[in-house]
């Protein structure tokens, strides 16, 4: 395809430069035969004033902000062969961009997930803690709070960016009680937010602020309706834009359009070596019964059948969005960013289906982005966070990054791929109870109330539990790739895995670790969940100040 050059501009200026500058090159050349040296200082001067004219246009050029689009996608795994079902997204984005390797969330659910990419802010620092009102998912409190300082917000007042959002946005949004449909988020133009959790038909959207309901219309082809009239609509506008497309793929309940209902036959789900791996060296969440799957597990396999259907149609989206910003001729000038705000498991560890741990299938979700200047076809072992999402966009729009935002930005890595460097991952988890998704065939009443979504259809296996609450390092450099994740229960539980020999942590290696590591990390953790702002910064890219780095601690 095609890369930008300044000479694509079509300005007069820039032409004039291209000719006067091969007139200039020809006549230093062919002086001596040409025998007029007047027509060499003319072609001097011309090409010295064509200079000060081009660098008045590479300055104007270079005040033209990209168009920035970010794609994201629901409950998508990296690890459990997702991308299987995106060829246009590897086509037209993985392809003609960087794909990073290593892109972690800092929270494996969506409210929090997502709440961490708006704001560019850890958990600890917003507290929203689960995908309840209580939880701080779009209560009254968020929106006051953060939601007028979002990057989305910043990139409107800041840079004069025209804003679209269209999809699921935060779980309880649309709630009666924090606003209903009528609110619609400081920073967006358009606005199309999905009422509610991920839905693929019947479902309501906010259409800048006016709740119009869909019956039979597929959510995801709905959105890519909404996002080509808006880029139809930027032809007219000088403004850079920014879009952000935020799917229900490949969240439950796994509906696929219908056109798409009978692909992928035969697919089953991905028999990882931790796939229905049981141990007792776990926290005590994933030591509760059953121990094994039963032996007719299809569900499973149905259920990756389905999660990979739904997301056709959003590769069909990305590649109508890309076709159209070729049409239009902005594609040169566009940045766009595919990821997803968790992984998912499907058999790990025993547990069904669902996220919420801080195993790689939950934490690892796919990353990858293309635009200007970024060369074609690279990965990138850089390790990434959610949480830099935001400052990352704002470094594209020419903004500064707030002082109180917790990420740090990749942009001018992923321009020149940079080596891989040390980095430390904050993850957080706040755990749930909800006795009213406990079957009592399952747990006593009595259990229950410590527990979540642990019924028949499950096996009995629970989702979640009040003390799954948990902070982990997820530590990356050109040595070192461990896990260090402390569990706030009863037992004060802790889990560590070196992946770099062990990269499906089956084994949990903490106490073969020297006392100094295990100090090393849980101090760098407990600075991890008390730092703010630039304070994060430096701590998730220092090198761990007391100990010897952890190479392999299993040796």
């Amino acid at each position: 395809m095609k890369r930008f050059f300044p000479w694509e501009s079509g300005t007069l200026f820039s032409k004039m430069l291209m000719v006067g500058s091969l007139l200039y090159v020809l006549c230093e050349k062919n002086n001596t035969f040409l025998g007029v040296k007047t027509l060499c200082f003319d072609m001097l001067l011309f090409r010295t004033v064509l200079t000060v004219f081009i660098a008045s246009i590479f300055e104007v050029d270079a005040a033209q902000k990209p168009n920035i689009i970010l794609f994201l996608t629901d409950d998508q795994d990296i690890l459990l062969d997702s991308m299987v079902a995106l060829k246009n997204v590897r086509r037209l984005i993985n392809d003609e961009g960087i794909t990073f390797q290593n892109a972690f969330v800092n929270s494996p659910i969506c409210c929090p997930s997502r709440s961490t990419i708006l704001t560019g802010k850890h958990l600890h620092n917003i507290m929203v803690t689960n995908n309840s009102l209580a939880g701080n998912c779009s209560s009254r409190e968020w929106q006051k709070n953060f939601e007028p300082h979002s990057f989305v917000s910043l990139l409107k007042n800041e840079a004069n960016y025209t804003t679209f959002y269209a999809g699921k946005y935060l779980n309880r949004y649309g709630d009666k009680d924090c606003g209903g449909a009528e609110h619609v988020p400081a920073g967006y133009d358009w606005w199309l937010g999905l009422h509610g959790n991920s839905r693929y038909y019947n479902y309501t959207l906010s259409v800048n602020g006016t709740a119009k309901h869909f019956g039979d219309e597929y959510l995801t082809d709905v959105m890519k309706v909404y996002a080509l009239s808006f880029l139809n609509r930027q032809q007219t506008l000088k403004d850079p834009f920014f879009m952000m497309l935020s799917t229900p793929a490949a969240h439950a309940p796994f509906t696929p359009a219908a056109r798409h209902a009978k692909k992928f036959p035969g697919m089953k789900a991905l028999r990882t070596p931790s796939f229905n791996y049981s141990d007792t060296n776990r926290h005590w969440l994933l030591r509760l019964p059953p121990r094994y799957l039963p032996s007719d597990i299809s569900l499973l396999d149905d259920i990756q059948r389905h999660r990979m259907q739904t997301l056709l149609a959003v590769d069909e989206m990305v590649a109508a969005i890309v076709g159209k910003l070729e049409k239009l001729g902005v594609i040169n000038n566009t940045y766009i960013l595919f990821t997803s705000d968790n992984g998912f498991h499907i058999g790990q560890f025993v547990q069904p289906w669902d996220k919420r741990q801080p195993y790689e299938t939950d934490i690892k979700v796919p990353l990858s982005m293309r635009g200007p200047l970024i060369t074609p076809n690279q990965t990138s072992q850089l390790a990434i966070a959610s949480v830099d999402l935001g400052p990352t966009i704002l470094s594209m729009a020419g903004v500064n990054i707030p002082q109180d935002m917790d990420g740090v930005s990749f942009y001018k890595d992923a321009l020149k791929n940079s080596e891989l460097r040390e980095r430390n991952i904050l993850i957080e988890y706040y755990g749930e109870s909800d006795s009213e998704t406990v079957d009592v065939s399952c747990f006593s009443r009595e259990d229950s109330k410590q527990l979540s979504y642990c019924v028949q259809s499950n096996w009995c296996k629970c989702e979640d539990a009040r003390n799954n609450t948990y902070a982990c390092v997820r530590r990356v450099s050109a040595s070192v790739d461990f896990k260090f994740c402390q569990f706030y229960d009863r037992e004060n539980f802790i889990e560590a895995y070196n992946l770099r020999s062990d990269p499906y942590e089956l084994h949990n290696i903490y106490i073969e670790m020297k006392p100094e590591q295990q100090g090393n990390y849980s101090a760098t953790l407990n600075q991890l969940l008390r730092c703010t702002g630039i304070e994060c910064r430096s701590l998730s890219k220092d090198v761990m100040k007391s100990g010897t780095i952890v190479t392999d601690v299993s040796s």
